[in-house]
């Protein structure tokens, strides 16, 4: 098959992302979801869009301006690809804009949450705003001209300003000016009104400064101002083979990044033309850069609407996860993993027990050192504390901290330093790979013996966000896998050669690998006329290799069904080359993040849990680890109760197609709704009505290894 035929085969990485945020910004659209919640929605999309362009977008264009014009896997320039995503982010916007002019706001003032303009605040209201505004906004903002004397202001990535068009009179000749008020990040974008009656009543901080701008700009006459902002390129560069050190290194290009080179320009869609061309034109874009804003200008703000226990009726009903049942009662959790292997399932089982196993060790007398990786370390303490008090206690204790997390460089910069001065070993890692492996490994003296306790996962070790993503993890005492973990450790922060694994499978050195050959056995299998099967699930599919792997099973007879959240690069169903593959994403409460992969394997199921996604990046860029669940009472409960569920689900579930586009999976007549994340919260649930496991249709297409179980 060609190259350029080949193309055909694959949908665009850019686009298939922005088709996620479609999804997410669709359950802001979603009338069946709660108010609140489908605020919350509106602002993900806003936040993750930003994001798209620092990130994705700045660097087509440095693509482009480098002059390169090779084409992508879907046979597109870099060039081809930028117009594509103009076209398909503006469409978004115009869905965002009516979403909010037409639905949300209307909705939120219904409910007595409003965001008022100035000409419409009481008396009381504007008395109470001059002394907010001259008491605590007026003293941290300056106002910036605009003229040969003034050039125009390096303005921080995101931030908010307004442009001001005025006239002055000097000499008794009058003349036009223009000047910029940057809005300080440390004020609150969002300003709440004193209200008694539970009103809550708002107003934009741009608002509030352009309505005293004439205390600014005294002596002049002001005709119109506009807020704006910037997005600028957010990549870090460092070089690690010429960085004495690292951690100084990551430092000094977080200052760098809030005035990296501008890719996108935002402005209230009243705008002058002259106004904007201007900006354009100073800022180094074009016209493609452009986008006119109808609706609140930084969107993530309003997230401040949603926070708090104000208005539960317009959320998702309160959820408290319970303890995981395989850990209630037990003397303490060690005595637990010894007995079994412990699967947790999060958010849906409470992460707390992941924290006790850390501070645990901390205080065990009988705990000798504890290692782990952290990627994103996130704003809770305990994790952090636990580790500082082991050392307090006189264990060994060793973090390998990964400081080039996208976006949480500064807050892992941080806790390093923190770690660090309170005696933890801070190491960074392998030099040209971030480390992204969640692993935990407690040594501790039993008698006379040394027993190894591991905790594995596909998530961050952040309490914070295992509140809101879907994670797994694994506790086991299995000396292979001690003994895996161990090696790897020495692997992070020693100096030695990768020997391979005997249980866990370790990228950049085997995971490829791995993944083809169990791919390419699924279809060996399947041509001897053997059971064959793959289920996968993960957040984003893109490397080559891997889905010609895939299509190849698919015409092998292999029925492949893959759950993938984000980004999708294979075509399903295409007649000949994968009609056996079904991709779907589940855009709901909480966000899927778990990898799992399923291989039936003639009957011999294997069930792998991983950090990684099917990405160039995760398999030959990052650390990464793949371990298979050898509990089979643990591999039917993930086989019957997450994968069987999710496929299962008839309400969040959004299919695939083979142009690209996403669309509600249907639900047969006589076929009652399902919600796989509800089905999740009632099944840790006693008191609730449990989803009949056994009716789902069956996630194998031979007779199953698993036992059979009915009810949960």
């Amino acid at each position: 098959m060609s190259k350029n035929r080949e193309s055909k085969n694959f949908l665009n990485r850019e686009l298939s992302w922005l088709e996620f945020n479609q999804r997410v910004l669709d359950e802001a659209m979603d009338a069946t979801n709660p108010l609140l919640e489908r605020l919350k929605f509106y602002t993900i999309a806003s936040s993750n869009l930003d994001e798209f362009f620092e990130v994705r977008v700045a660097g087509l264009k440095q693509q482009i301006e480098s002059g390169n014009t090779a084409r992508s896997v879907d046979g597109r320039t870099p060039a081809e690809i930028f117009i594509a995503i103009t076209q398909r982010v503006r469409q978004m916007m115009a869905d965002k804009h009516a979403c909010w002019q037409k639905e949300l706001q209307p909705a939120l003032i219904k409910h007595r949450i409003r965001i008022l303009a100035f000409s419409e605040l009481e008396s009381a209201d504007q008395v109470w705003l001059k002394n907010f505004y001259f008491n605590q906004v007026r003293p941290v903002l300056t106002p910036l001209a605009i003229d040969p004397a003034h050039p125009f202001p390096q303005l921080l990535n995101k931030s908010l300003n307004l442009i001001i068009s005025l006239e002055m009179q000097k000499n008794g000749v009058t003349g036009s000016h223009l000047a910029v008020v940057q809005s300080p990040a440390n004020l609150p974008r969002l300003i709440q009104l004193p209200r008694a009656d539970g009103r809550q009543d708002y107003i934009f901080l741009g608002q509030l400064i352009g309505h005293f701008l004439a205390d600014l700009f005294s002596g002049t006459k002001i005709l119109g101002h506009w807020a704006f902002r910037l997005t600028r390129n957010s990549e870090l560069y460092v070089d690690e083979e010429d960085t004495p050190n690292l951690l100084k290194a990551v430092e000094e290009e977080l200052h760098k990044r809030r005035r990296g080179q501008a890719v996108r320009l935002e402005i209230e869609h009243d705008a002058p033309a002259a106004i904007q061309e201007m900006l354009l034109k100073t800022l180094n874009l074009s016209g493609q850069d452009l986008y006119l804003v109808k609706g609140p200008l930084i969107p993530g703000r309003l997230m401040m609407l949603y926070q708090g226990a104000h208005s539960p009726e317009l959320r998702d009903p309160a959820f408290l996860a319970p303890i995981s049942p395989q850990l209630r009662g037990k003397k303490d959790i060690f005595t637990a993993i010894r007995e079994k292997d412990i699967l947790l399932h999060h958010p849906y089982e409470n992460y707390s027990s992941v924290v006790e196993f850390l501070e645990t060790a901390a205080t065990d007398p009988d705990t000798l050192a504890i290692k782990m990786t952290l990627y994103r370390t996130g704003g809770d303490l305990r994790i952090v504390d636990a580790l500082m008090n082991a050392v307090k206690n006189g264990k060994q204790v060793t973090a390998v901290v990964e400081l080039r997390a996208r976006f949480d460089e500064a807050n892992n910069i941080e806790w390093a330093r923190r770690l660090e001065e309170n005696g933890v070993h801070v190491v960074y890692g392998l030099v040209g790979y971030k480390i992204h492996a969640k692993c935990a490994l407690v040594v501790r003296r039993e008698g006379y013996e040394i027993r190894r306790y591991v905790h594995l996962g596909t998530g961050n070790y952040n309490p914070t966000t295992a509140k809101i993503y879907t994670d797994l993890s694994l506790l086991t005492c299995r000396e292979a896998f001690g003994e895996d973990v161990t090696n790897l450790f020495n692997l992070l922060t020693g100096i030695c050669q990768f020997q391979g694994m005997n249980k866990l499978v370790v990228a950049p050195f085997e995971l490829h690998t791995k993944l083809l050959q169990l791919i390419a056995r699924e279809a060996a299998h399947s041509q001897r006329g053997l059971p064959a099967r793959i289920i996968a699930k993960f957040n984003s599919l893109v490397e080559p290799e891997i889905i010609k792997a895939l299509y190849a099973a698919s015409q092998a007879g292999v029925k492949i069904d893959l759950i993938i959240r984000g980004i999708c690069c294979l075509r399903p169903g295409v007649a000949g080359l994968s009609d056996n593959i079904t991709v779907r994403s589940i855009v709901d409460r909480y966000l899927e993040h778990s990898r799992i992969y399923y291989f039936e394997n003639a009957c011999q199921s294997e069930v792998f849990l991983s950090s990684a996604d099917w990405m160039p990046r995760n398999l030959f860029r990052r650390v990464e680890l793949m371990f298979p669940i050898e509990d089979g009472v643990i591999c039917d409960r993930i086989v019957r109760e997450i994968l069987g569920v999710m496929l299962a689900d008839n309400t969040k579930a959004r299919m695939l197609e083979a142009d690209g586009n996403y669309r509600r999976a249907k639900k047969p007549a006589e076929e009652r709704q399902r919600r796989s994340q509800m089905d999740f919260i009632a099944l840790t649930n006693p008191k609730s009505e449990k989803p009949a496991l056994g009716k789902f249709p069956r996630v194998q297409l031979v007779p199953s290894p698993f036992r059979e179980t009915k009810g949960a």
